[in-house]
């Protein structure tokens, strides 16, 4: 049988699954498995209290930014699930960051180290961030997820005093696949991707080590 796909078919599929798997919606929650199977102390939650967190931010950063989706689409506010045009994302992104601040309101009230709370402030505030820049500009928000996942491997190794190579090395390489996906699909220039990259990679790094250094 004759071979009729064409040479770029692959490439493009697989720029297409990394960009479903990392998804900038699930960062979070990648970053909270890392805090919670990394070899530090946080490790040693009991399970009630990571299964909770788990559930919150999966609930609230993941499931109900998602539910809306289908009714934007039905009103025709954006046009499709990737939100490829700058102007589309200004409602969702406007939710993200109300469903990410109810997140914070809610864990600031349990009793779980200061870590992991300056680690969920921070996605609120790297929410905001973009939020506002898409209003001028269009950042990657796949690039700033990945970015985030450096600077929070960074700074745990840092606070830890640990070191977690294989960690940073997994994320680095994500951030890679992530930024090749983005320019792949050709819905990210270059500028976009690293700006979006180093967003998130300061980003979160600066404000937790606000937030640590204040509460």
């Amino acid at each position: 049988m004759i071979n009729t796909d064409k040479p770029g078919d692959f490439p493009e599929t697989l720029a297409k699954i990394i960009a479903i798997i990392f998804h900038p919606l699930l960062m979070p929650v990648f970053g909270m498995a890392i805090i919670f199977s990394a070899p530090t102390l946080y490790g040693y939650l009991p399970f009630n209290v990571k299964k909770l967190l788990f559930l919150i931010m999966l609930v609230n950063n993941v499931l109900l930014p998602l539910s809306v989706l289908p009714f934007f689409i039905h009103k025709k506010i954006i046009s499709s699930w990737t939100l490829s045009e700058r102007r589309e994302r200004n409602i969702p992104l406007i939710i993200t960051t109300v469903l990410y601040g109810a997140s914070s309101f809610i864990i600031f009230r349990f009793p779980i180290p200061v870590f992991l709370k300056s680690f969920i402030f921070a996605s609120f505030f790297l929410s905001l961030i973009v939020t506002v820049i898409n209003f001028w500009w269009k950042i990657s928000l796949h690039s700033v997820g990945a970015g985030a996942l450096i600077g929070l491997v960074l700074i745990l190794s840092l606070k830890m005093l640990t070191s977690l190579e294989g960690y940073l090395i997994s994320v680095i390489i994500t951030g890679g696949l992530v930024l090749f996906s983005r320019l792949k699909l050709n819905l990210h220039n270059p500028q976009q991707v690293w700006i979006g990259l180093f967003t998130g990679l300061f980003g979160l790094t600066i404000f937790m080590m606000l937030y640590q250094h204040f509460f």
